[in-house]
């Protein structure tokens, strides 16, 4: 059983490597920010709340995702493995995270920890937003958010590092030999 998580800035390539871990290895792939989406489609009062947050490029609250991972973690499809991707984003939400697999007996087992570039990702994510019509990724909001990632975000990394869990991969190269690199560096913390 694999319980894993994937963290990088935005537009490491984190969802594409989630879901071809989760092939590899059989675990199901859970992407906070998919979730976000799919409620700010359907107007749910969880994605009316989402949105506001998103478009500005900040982080939805904690209380909110953590409801939102909780309840996620309880599905019978997690029972043999997951890897979650966009969660925990904040020291506080490491905490949460760590109160929700104990109190179902289970700890992580491995953090992946895709790197890039700034502005190769600033690249990646324009790019993205023209093709796919994102609003959410404007040059400002995307440099917020890599604001923020770095801000936050790598202080879950070090918390995560003092466990010697973590992973650290180039996120930059084709897709296969990315995906190569994570499963080698997944061999050595597991």
């Amino acid at each position: 059983m694999t319980r894993m998580l994937i963290i990088g800035p935005p537009g490491s390539g984190k969802g594409t490597q989630a879901a071809r871990i989760s092939d590899r290895l059989g675990i199901v792939a859970i992407s906070t920010g998919d979730i976000f989406r799919a409620n700010v489609k359907e107007m749910t009062p969880l994605g009316v709340e989402a949105k506001s947050y998103m478009d500005a490029g900040d982080y939805v609250q904690d209380s909110v995702t953590n409801k939102m991972v909780r309840d996620r973690l309880k599905e019978a499809d997690v029972e043999d493995g997951f890897l979650l991707d966009g969660y925990p984003r904040t020291t506080a939400q490491v905490d949460e995270l760590d109160d929700i697999l104990a109190s179902i007996d289970q700890q992580l087992d491995a953090v992946l920890q895709l790197t890039a570039d700034d502005e190769e990702l600033v690249k990646r994510l324009l790019g993205r937003a023209a093709q796919d019509g994102r609003t959410d990724d404007t040059e400002e909001v995307v440099r917020h958010r890599l604001d923020l990632y770095h801000e936050k975000t790598e202080e879950v990394v070090s918390k995560y590092a003092d466990r010697g869990i973590v992973a650290k991969v180039d996120g930059i190269g084709g897709i296969d030999e990315v995906t190569d690199r994570v499963m080698t560096a997944l061999k050595d913390v597991q």
